[in-house]
């Protein structure tokens, strides 16, 4: 009987590491597959980042265009500093207990990965408010058409949860990231099939740009952008 028992376990166990091998194969090779950009005879005249800090990815957008003033949804009071005339809005969306309880990966705890890993939490959406930004490494500029900055002002716009007037929801925290940020309740769940790179490279696709087939990870998506 306690043979079997360990055999189980044991078959358990390698199920577990040959699902996670699976999982890293993939998670490496198909976002080497590039969904190409749609063509258009449209002027590109909308300037937008996708920027990253290593391991999480921000699409940047002008705070004004003749489209949208996001100032007027993503509120400038609902941020510490309170200041105005930016330039730029940065808009990521991730696992609520990520942004919110896990300021550093030290701080991770295990409750907060499995949960984020298994769609048993929240999401959020990160705003963050920018004077300038600089194409690098980390940072790449696109520019796109009016019909295509139309796309994507839809497809982020509808990932926010939205109250009975058809505004933002703000989380009320103290847990920002610094003086010009704030975090606002989003809708679906974060998973390790669908993560925040995977929404900014979904953006993407809906702007009509490069993009990965899929990807969990930001050299997914910053890989066609070299």
């Amino acid at each position: 009987m306690l043979k079997k028992i360990l055999r189980i376990i044991l078959k358990i166990i390698g199920g577990i590491f040959a699902f996670i091998l699976l999982y890293l194969i993939l998670a490496l090779t198909i976002p080497l597959i590039e969904v190409a950009k749609k063509p258009t005879t449209e002027p590109a005249t909308v300037p937008i980042y996708i920027l990253t800090n290593g391991d999480h990815t921000d699409l940047v957008v002008p705070v004004k265009t003749a489209q949208i003033d996001w100032s007027q949804k993503i509120l400038y009071k609902d941020t510490k500093s309170k200041e105005e005339n930016f330039n730029y809005l940065g808009i990521g969306w991730g696992d609520k207990g990520f942004y919110l309880d896990t300021p550093t990966w030290s701080q991770l705890k295990f409750s907060t990965a499995f949960e984020a890993a298994f769609w048993l939490g929240d999401s959020a959406m990160h705003c963050t408010y920018l004077n300038d930004v600089k194409e690098g490494k980390d940072c790449k500029k696109i520019m796109l058409t009016k019909n295509q900055y139309a796309d994507l002002i839809k497809f982020i716009d509808t990932r926010f949860d939205k109250d009975k007037d058809g505004k933002n929801i703000l989380i009320p925290t103290n847990a920002v990231y610094g003086e010009n940020d704030s975090f606002y309740e989003a809708k679906g769940s974060y998973s390790f099939l669908y993560t925040c790179n995977t929404w900014t490279n979904d953006g993407l696709k809906a702007a009509g740009q490069k993009a990965a087939l899929w990807t969990p990870s930001d050299f997914g998506i910053f890989g066609h952008y070299k």
